[in-house]
């Protein structure tokens, strides 16, 4: 007897890729094949000529599959069978992929010599590092690192992927417009500006590597004492980039939040947010949830934030100190006004907000303050540049350096979560955990935006409960773990923390139910009184509304 596999209202997936799939699948191949020999360490004679065919092959072969896939389909939703795909459903190959990613990010962060990296005579590039020479060169003038290759392959992948998304979601302008923006970012101001950039620097001015659109608390060493003085010693273009990277903290980034959410940032601009959404669009069925990962999602992505705001007050109040005249502020002044500053912030918002925040919220906000400020007073009396760490004990032999108790928080944060977390488990385990587990779980940036777009912001998903007819595809396909069909029902908006704006959810409904919106303030997070049957004045409430 047959069984039938498919769920979704729109047809039976197709039991094999077609002919052109299979062209470009073959195309990506060969270009990663090359890459492979060149980690092998064979000799390719011409390296410009093979990474140009390398890099033209994985492109055109990940472009030529998406349009056997999506091209010259009807415009609508495309299910396409993703519980059933052993590369989607956390099957055989999902496994395989995601061993391969977290492999060759071990790797490319912690044993970049077996890549090639300085392995030729007297320090030059071989193997893997050494084919992208040319290129490195071309851009900066400067030999390629790992990082240069991992930001090629990065910017090939959301540039290739965003072209695939862009056909499977073509009924969606919103999603167009998003994914447009996303490459446009990467490309140039995460990959080529601040390559060309590099030209500029001499003898007597040196200005650090700096992606425009990478602020503090994701970029977490923004302000450590080697970056800062690089910029103040670059003259004015340096304290340019270094006004600006505060006023984007405190100024432009609360502004664009308080107006668009924070999908303005982690949609619309970021580049982990990039890459999940391009590359990582066939894994957003995965994300989890369940009530347990969203209460584990609240208080993973708040204690990396605590961590974030401590690590990087320990790094400026040690370098203060040691040279007060130097800075405008001492160490005892800065920690004193930082303490205030978040003491200030907590009392307004819990002022104003009060009947928005829940008892649970609010008590975790009263302890990460209390941890906070705890350690600035510690700051205040112990000199962590005495204390002394060596880094073999948080980094499985990987760092054997020994630093001081500042710097280790550094390390320690920059090991842990910087690379360990954003990278190896982020991007590694898309084919296991959904795309977005570093979105989710780690990333101080979302946790920063997402306080301000839950209290502050203008932005929310409005929903019309009376059309929605419980098909589960808003909830299938969010990549944050929100249960979008259960608000539906009700009616009710969707104003939550975690929310990147995405659209997905609205793209994905056959019925208009859900609309992404920018709103008053006044009735954002509205009341299910109605739809839930209780007993309420329903004229005050018409009126109010």
């Amino acid at each position: 007897m047959a069984i039938e596999r498919n769920m979704s209202l729109t047809g039976q997936p197709p039991v094999s890729i077609n002919t052109t799939q299979k062209i470009g699948v073959i195309t990506g191949m060969a270009g990663l094949f090359i890459l492979v020999l060149a980690t092998l360490g064979l000799n390719l004679g011409n390296t410009a000529l093979w990474l140009t065919i390398s890099l033209s092959a994985i492109f055109g072969g990940i472009v030529i599959f998406a349009k056997g896939a999506y091209a010259h389909k009807l415009p609508g939703i495309k299910n396409d069978g993703v519980w059933f795909k052993s590369m989607t459903s956390k099957g055989v190959l999902a496994w395989i992929a995601g061993i391969v990613l977290t492999g060759f990010y071990i790797i490319l962060y912690f044993y970049a010599d077996l890549l090639g990296l300085g392995q030729g005579t007297d320090g030059t590039n071989t193997g893997l590092v050494g084919l992208f020479d040319p290129l490195s060169r071309a851009l900066s003038g400067n030999p390629a690192s790992q990082w240069f290759v991992y930001g090629t392959l990065y910017t090939i992948a959301i540039l290739a992927f965003g072209i695939k998304f862009m056909w499977k979601y073509k009924h969606n302008r919103y999603e167009q417009l998003r994914t447009l923006s996303v490459m446009f970012f990467q490309t140039a101001f995460a990959f080529v500006i601040p390559e060309l950039m590099a030209r500029l620097n001499s003898n007597d001015f040196s200005l650090p590597y700096n992606d425009l659109k990478n602020m503090w608390p994701l970029n977490y060493y923004a302000f450590d004492q080697w970056r800062v003085d690089q910029f103040i010693n670059a003259q004015n273009i340096g304290l340019f980039f270094l006004i600006l990277g505060v006023l984007m903290i405190f100024v432009i980034s609360p502004f664009l939040t308080y107006k668009y959410g924070k999908r303005w940032y982690c949609s619309w601009v970021c580049g982990c947010g990039g890459l999940a959404e391009t590359a990582g669009d066939p894994y957003r069925h995965l994300s989890s949830k369940k009530l347990s990962t969203w209460k584990l999602e609240r208080w993973m992505i708040n204690a990396v934030l605590v961590f974030s705001v401590v690590m990087t007050t320990a790094v400026i109040s040690t370098f203060l100190g040691y040279d007060s005249n130097k800075y405008w502020f001492t160490k005892n002044t800065f920690l004193i006004s930082t303490g205030a500053f978040l003491v200030i912030i907590f009392a307004i918002v819990a002022y104003y907000k009060r009947d928005q925040l829940k008892t649970d919220a609010f008590k975790g906000a009263i302890g990460a303050l209390a941890i906070t400020l705890g350690f600035f007073v510690a700051m205040a009396f112990i000199d962590f540049s005495q204390i002394k760490i060596n880094a073999t004990y948080f980094s499985f032999g990987l760092n054997t350096n020994e630093y001081a108790l500042d710097g280790a928080m550094r390390t320690f944060y920059g090991f842990g979560i910087g690379s360990i977390f954003s990278g190896v488990i982020g991007t590694g385990f898309y084919p296991i955990l959904g795309n977005r587990v570093w979105c989710r779980m780690g990333c101080p940036m979302a946790g920063i935006l997402g306080i301000q777009q839950r209290l502050f912001s203008k932005f929310r998903i409005t929903t019309n409960g009376g059309q929605c007819i419980s098909c589960g595809n808003c909830s299938n396909s969010c990549e944050m773990g929100i249960d979008v069909r259960a608000y539906a029902q009700k009616g009710e908006n969707i104003v939550r923390s975690s929310c990147v704006g995405c659209g997905v959810c609205s793209a994905v409904c056959p019925r208009g139910v859900l609309k992404l919106e920018n709103d008053t303030l006044d009735g954002r997070i509205n009341p299910t009184e109605i739809l839930l049957g209780n007993d309420v004045d329903l004229m005050e409430l018409v009126n109010k509304n």
